[in-house]
């Protein structure tokens, strides 16, 4: 199986959640819903548990026409926002519909909870508006492939889109000022593995109606695979940093070795540190442009991603993890020079385990990619031990999309790294930037460099005051053997105190 051929699939599906809905003023009615059943807090527990206990079947199919559209035809069909749910009305939210169709090939039931009652959205064709070259399609065996939420995220009584859920377990959000980025999924299976990925599915959906003035709005989803069903929990609350609440249980068909708890999937194809490899007009082009960890020993731990020529898989080993996600820290138009795609509006998205996890690893995963459109980075938690099958499995967390971590700032954070050969003696240098920060002060002669590797060697490391950004600099040299691929680790330490996030990077010539 072609990994990037699987992957370039999925961010397709996650990306084309947003298709620019015109707003119109007509009143309309809003997706007609279906005979009430009732729906309570175990409600979704019980039935996942149960669904485990027998093979999986998939959801039958939507008919061929729909399924043979392309990217630009399904493009071209929309949800007329004038048949928004909860339009006009005193919720904190409205709610849009996709039809399934193109990639999202099998539809999932959306469900709305109000009172203790469930009662199913009925798709209708004429919800949707199309342009004139979209072609007669059966109405017949359709169904909706996901929706989105929208709120008063910038401006009192502008709705505006910052969730959507659609395609396999994929979701994404964003927060005040930010455009859409990076995605995450409520498991991964397989991810990086030779046997292949296992892309679970979230079949059914269930929205809690907010209360009037609520800040928040509670989903539930109903996750499906062949090895593995479960209840997911999401309370989402849109601001300046989108918080979402997640509880999910999980009950195996199967032993699961190789699941990914947490996932998030990004973009990543070059800065600093390869802008060598790619002839474009631009700095950089990535959506994340770190992996950041804060281990149970309270480490706070930096790794630049890379776009390796061939498959990268890092594992950091550890226990109790505090939290790990992908940054974006390029927070300017000239890190980039692309006016159109803004990247430095994309989100970080930060994952705070509740409760201790256990042993396991943050697992690392970075794809070789020749293009922008490929989701080549996934990083997630996997337990040291297997999922045992029949059992339940249950794990709480919390996801914040943002520009930033909420961690505390006790040590200087790492702002970029770059790259390249030495001219002028054999080896390559490295060059470290930390942001300006109190425990480093402005003397770089009473700064520690310590700097290692597992292959090759370090030569010269040197700290120097960086008067561009208030910080410190670190270089040093890297001499190692063609071909290898070293594992470096580089802080910063004043009076035998780390003042410096924790450098981890693998080289791949």
């Amino acid at each position: 199986m072609d990994r990037r051929k699987v992957l370039s699939s999925a961010a397709l599906a996650a990306l084309t959640g947003f298709l620019g809905f015109p707003v119109r003023a007509e009143e309309h009615p809003p997706v007609a819903l279906g005979e009430p059943v009732p729906f309570g807090p175990e409600t979704l527990r019980d039935k996942a548990q149960e669904l485990a206990s027998r093979l999986y079947v998939p959801a039958s199919a939507v008919p061929a026409e729909w399924r043979k559209l392309n990217y630009d035809q399904y493009r071209s069909i929309w949800f007329d926002e004038r048949h928004a749910l909860w339009r006009k009305s005193d919720r904190p939210a409205e709610v849009d519909f996709f039809p399934a169709g193109y990639l999202f090939n099998r539809p999932v039931q959306i469900n709305i909870v109000e009172e203790g009652q469930s009662r199913p959205a009925l798709f209708d064709l004429e919800v949707f508006d199309k342009t004139d070259k979209f072609p007669d399609l059966p109405a017949e065996g359709m169904g909706f492939s996901g929706f989105r939420l929208r709120g008063e995220l910038e401006k009192r009584g502008v709705f505006q889109e910052y969730t959507v859920f659609q395609g396999a377990t994929y979701f994404r959000a964003l927060a005040r000022g930010q455009v859409y980025g990076l995605s995450a999924r409520g498991l991964a299976l397989g991810t990086g593995s030779p046997g292949g990925e296992e892309f679970p599915g979230f079949r059914e959906f269930w929205i809690e109606a907010p209360a009037p003035g609520a800040p928040d709005i509670v989903v539930h989803a109903l996750l499906d695979s062949p090895s593995v069903a479960g209840a997911y929990r999401f309370r989402i609350t849109p601001g300046v940093t989108t918080l979402m609440e997640v509880e999910s249980v999980l009950f195996p068909r199967i032993d699961l070795s190789e699941a990914g708890i947490a996932a998030g999937t990004s973009m990543f194809l070059f800065d600093e540190t390869n802008r060598a490899r790619f002839d474009d007009f631009r700095d950089a082009v990535h959506d994340s442009d770190g992996l950041l960890m804060l281990n149970g020993a309270g480490e706070q731990i930096w790794r630049p991603l890379a776009n390796p020529r061939r498959l990268g898989i890092s594992y950091f080993v550890d226990s109790g993890t505090r939290g790990f996600g992908l940054m974006q820290r390029a927070r300017h138009s000239r890190d980039f020079g692309d006016l159109e795609a803004h990247y430095e509006r994309r989100p970080s998205l930060w994952v705070e385990p509740q409760g201790s996890w256990g042993p396991g690893s943050v697992i690392l995963v970075e794809i070789p990619a020749d293009k922008e459109i490929y989701d080549n980075i996934v990083a997630f938690w996997r337990p040291a031990a297997p999922l045992r099958a029949g059992q339940e499995h249950r794990f709480a967390y919390r996801l914040y999309w943002g520009s930033a971590a909420p961690i505390d700032g006790a040590v200087a954070q790492i702002e970029n790294t770059r790259s390249g050969l030495r001219v002028f003696e054999k080896g390559r240098i490295f060059t470290i930037d930390y942001a300006k920060h109190v425990a480093l002060g402005n003397d770089p002669s009473k700064i520690e460099a310590r700097v290692l590797t597992r292959t090759g060697e370090i030569r010269n490391p040197t700290v120097q005051f960086n008067p561009v950004t208030g910080g410190m600099r670190l270089a040093f040299t890297l001499d190692a053997p063609d071909g290898s691929r070293p594992e470096m680790r580089a802080e910063l330490r004043r009076d035998d105190v780390r003042v410096s996030e924790v450098w981890l990077y693998r080289w791949n010539d």
